[in-house]
């Protein structure tokens, strides 16, 4: 039987719960701990009960900082990717969440997650390494193929003139074939290219309005398409050809999934305070512009939904399972990270960004 007053039934969901919690006074003291915490501090609660916050995560860790802000600023701050080092045992990647539980802000709720958006983040830097393993390949069709595609594509151009009847439509098919083969190398010779990106102020809103225009006239023509934008977007910090490409592969792809005859896609944004990425001792990056887009098909099937993003993974028959890697590179490339989720029966590809900052205005 349940304990059904108010207090005991507080303390069972409190342990219930399989993650690390800690409540932190206004002092850095922990004043309570659930019994995850017990495991991964290997002590007892009482043993962790009021001992100052840098005994178990050190005075230097960003945990500090994480805890800091969201007392100054009363707002919940996530940190993904951080290194977390438990007392007696070996460093772990958690995404960790501080919270006030007050209008005050004395006392902060502190949650470890484990994996979370770290995990993710590891996945966009396999990506990333992936993707220079493909540019030898790119390296080579570029020079095996290309040469001989220009020929046939000159020799189908010649052709055009003195060809009638059936012969004609066998012609189209060799442009269509060789133009085709010529789209699939130069999506090759995307993964290769290994320069800084551009770093400029970008309106995100006007890039996917930009996608939507080309997507309506094109691949999406028989789509409905929903936009729901948050005003308050800042600029982002890109490159903003680079970007049109990700949301024109998410459109595309998102297209591609939908029911012929009721097919709906949403493009979403958002601006949420308080997403961090550390990506190192001393750097974190703030990841607050979100942009997602939603559609009604299926979705990915689930025995490859982790490998969404990997090069030559996909799940449409006729897929070269490029589209969500480059997009997954590009983004990576931006200090963001893109994700993929299933809600209310719909697909939701989601992109965390930075924001544009602009330095030489600061500081005088």
């Amino acid at each position: 039987m349940f304990d059904t007053n108010t207090e005991g039934l507080y303390e069972i969901l409190w342990d219930a719960i399989p993650y690390p919690l800690f409540v932190i006074s206004i002092s850095n003291l922990i004043y309570k701990a659930n019994s995850s915490a017990e495991t991964y501090c290997l002590s007892s609660k009482k043993q962790i009960q009021l001992k100052p916050v840098h005994n178990y995560f050190g005075k230097n860790s960003v945990i500090l900082n994480s805890i800091e802000q969201a007392r100054d600023t009363l707002i919940s701050v996530k940190t993904y990717n951080v290194e977390v080092f438990w007392l007696n045992k070996s460093s772990s990647m958690h995404d960790v969440i501080a919270t006030p539980i007050n209008n005050a802000g004395e006392n902060i709720l502190l949650l470890f997650h484990p994996h979370g958006m770290s995990k993710k983040m590891n996945r966009s830097l396999s990506h990333r390494s992936a993707a220079r393993s493909v540019t030898g390949i790119a390296s080579m069709l570029a020079h095996e193929i290309r040469n001989p595609l220009a020929g046939i594509s000159g020799a189908a151009q010649l052709l055009e003139t003195s060809i009638k009847g059936n012969d004609k439509e066998l012609l189209e098919i060799v442009k269509s074939e060789s133009n085709r083969i010529g789209s699939l190398v130069d999506r090759f010779q995307s993964f290769g290219d290994i320069r800084p990106i551009k770093q400029e102020p970008v309106n995100i809103h006007n890039i996917l309005g930009q996608g939507k225009r080309a997507a309506s006239a094109g691949f999406a023509k028989k789509i409905h398409i929903i936009e729901k934008y948050d005003p308050s977007l800042p600029f982002a910090r890109g490159d903003p050809e680079l970007l049109l490409q990700v949301v024109q592969n998410l459109l595309k792809n998102a297209a591609e999934a939908v029911p012929k005859n009721s097919g709906q896609i949403i493009i979403e944004t958002a601006f949420i305070q308080g997403i961090k990425l550390n990506i190192g001792n001393f750097i974190k990056e703030n990841l607050p512009l979100k942009f997602s887009i939603i559609d009604n098909g299926e979705g990915v099937p689930d025995q490859i939904k982790d490998e969404i993003f990997d090069p030559f993974v996909s799940s449409k028959s006729a897929g070269s399972g490029l589209g969500l890697s480059l997009v997954s590179k590009i983004i990576s490339d931006h200090g963001g990270v893109v994700e993929y989720s299933r809600v209310d029966n719909r697909s939701v590809f989601s992109v965390l960004m930075p924001v544009w900052i602009n330095y030489s205005k600061r500081g005088g």
